[in-house]
């Protein structure tokens, strides 16, 4: 009984044993990618796995599955610059998925899982986006309008190598339209339209041209025929004539009967070939005109059509480029205005600041040298014993120059020649020249009178007035007589 009892337990033992691997055990399906992440060998972060199955030990690994799906992405890019600075609209759609390939793999389950599917498409948009951006700036618009395989192939190797780095690949690129904001690539699509209907009508102006060319050859060849015809007729005609003439030699009237009837038939024949002739070389001079007519508007007319469009279009172009110029300017212009009223602010606050700096300065120095003047003058008031003494002082002081001015006033006195008529001496017992001499000295102010018109008396070592003698009131009234000046010894 106890060996029916182990082995029960033993059996049991090992059927929970493989019911635990079982379900470790997991597949993988086709759609999906099996990411085992724990511990895995070699260090890795992720044990990934595109099919097939592995086993997942308990405790220390765990797994998740990653969507193969593909996802479309709308990408609707507008105003992306273009290798000439032109923007761009190019609405296009993207089909991404998580890529299989070794190596990428770790780098989704790295960076995508546990993502759900609207954060990788908004990761993906956000790539694709800067991307096209990139590969557009390298390109003309030309490029971008007319090689769309060329844009489609940069734009999916550029695109392509960005989306590996988070695990994803690019599966098909769809560029919807592409327009540009100033209506480049409307005047490219506008010339291109331009030049094929003005080739089909160069074409239609050639046939035309042809087909005049060939009816005018038939025509001409018509026309030789008939000439020849007319031609071997006369002939006929003429040896008719001859054998007749010959065969019939004795009825001479009937002959120049015959002979006349057969000129006029001739004659008649002969214009109404040449009336055919020129009525034929008439409808051939208007076709050939028609055909010059043709050639000439193939030639000329067609050409300048191409070239009118064509320098309207650069017209349009000029003008767009001379206004952005012209805008660009009036920017520039308007920054540097502002600017310069910014700096002329500027100078002149500083130039305010420095006068009144200045004029600060200036009346700080007066004041300190009227602040000095006045205490030198008070020292001055108190040394001479009060305002008077200092007063005579200072009068005493300014002599010099009094004299010195006074002396100057005769000194450059320039007197060419005087003539002096003397008449010996007069009632004060002066000649006429010590009179003319003495009245000049006299017109000069003397210094103690100087002095004494300032308030100040002279000392006496200066020297002293001395009054002038006064005429009695019969001799009239007084007369100035010349100041003499004594010195201290009395004599003058």
């Amino acid at each position: 009984m106890d060996t029916l009892v182990l082995i029960g337990s033993i059996v049991l033992i090992l059927l929970g044993t493989l019911v635990a691997f079982a379900s470790r055990y997991r597949r993988c399906p086709s759609d999906r990618i099996l990411v085992v992440y724990g511990k895995v060998a070699s260090g890795r972060s992720a044990h990934c796995l595109h099919g097939g199955a592995a086993f997942v030990w308990p405790i220390i690994q765990d797994y998740q599955f990653l969507d193969l799906t593909p996802m479309p992405i709308e990408i609707n890019l507008q105003g992306a610059l273009s290798k000439q600075n032109i923007r761009v609209n190019t609405p296009s759609t993207f089909t991404v998925g998580i890529a299989t390939e070794p190596g990428v793999m770790e780098n989704a389950a790295e960076r995508l899982l546990g993502l759900k599917m609207q954060e990788i498409k908004e990761l993906a948009k956000d790539i694709i986006f800067g991307q096209m951006r990139v590969v557009i700036a390298t390109m003309n618009i030309e490029e971008i309008n007319s090689d769309r395989d060329k844009l489609i192939a940069n734009i999916a190797s550029g695109v392509e190598v960005e989306l590996k780095k988070v695990g994803l690949r690019l599966i098909n690129v769809n560029i919807q339209d592409v327009t540009d904001v100033s209506g480049y690539i409307d005047a490219l699509g506008q010339e291109a339209a331009s030049k094929a209907i003005n080739e089909a009508r160069i074409k239609v102006a050639e046939a035309d041209r042809d087909g005049q060319i060939g009816a005018s050859e038939a025509q001409r060849d018509q026309r030789i025929q008939v000439a020849n015809a007319n031609a071997l007729a006369t002939q006929g005609e003429n040896l008719a004539a001859v054998e007749i003439a010959n065969s019939n030699a004795g009825r001479r009237s009937n002959e120049a009967e015959a002979e006349r009837l057969a000129s006029a038939a001739e004659r008649v024949a002969q214009a109404k070939a040449l009336q055919e002739a020129y009525s034929f070389e008439e409808q051939a001079e208007v076709q050939r005109a028609e055909r010059d007519k043709a050639s000439q508007y193939a030639d000329i007319v067609v050409p300048a059509e191409i070239s009118r469009d064509r320098l309207l279009v650069e017209a349009e172009a000029n003008a767009e480029q001379t206004r952005r110029l012209q805008k660009g300017v009036a920017d520039g212009q308007r920054a540097l205005k502002q600017a310069e009223a910014d700096g002329l602010l500027f100078v002149r606050r500083a130039e305010a600041e420095g006068t009144k700096a200045r004029l600060l300065a200036e009346a700080e120095g007066a004041e300190a040298i009227l602040t000095r003047k006045a205490a030198g003058f008070r020292d001055l008031i108190e040394t001479c014993g009060g305002a008077p003494g200092a007063q005579n002082m200072l009068i005493t002081e300014q002599l010099p120059s009094l004299v010195r001015e006074q002396v100057n006033a005769i000194s450059n006195l320039k007197i060419d020649k005087v003539t002096v008529w003397d008449g010996g001496k007069n009632a004060s017992g002066k000649t006429g020249t010590s009179e003319f001499l003495s009245g000049l000295i006299s017109a000069l102010p003397p210094l103690h009178e100087l002095a004494r018109n300032a308030g100040l008396d002279l000392p006496t070592y200066l020297g002293e007035m001395q009054k002038a003698a006064q005429t009695d009131g019969q001799n009239g009234p007084a007369q100035r007589q010349p100041n003499v000046v004594k010195d201290g010894n009395g004599s003058a």
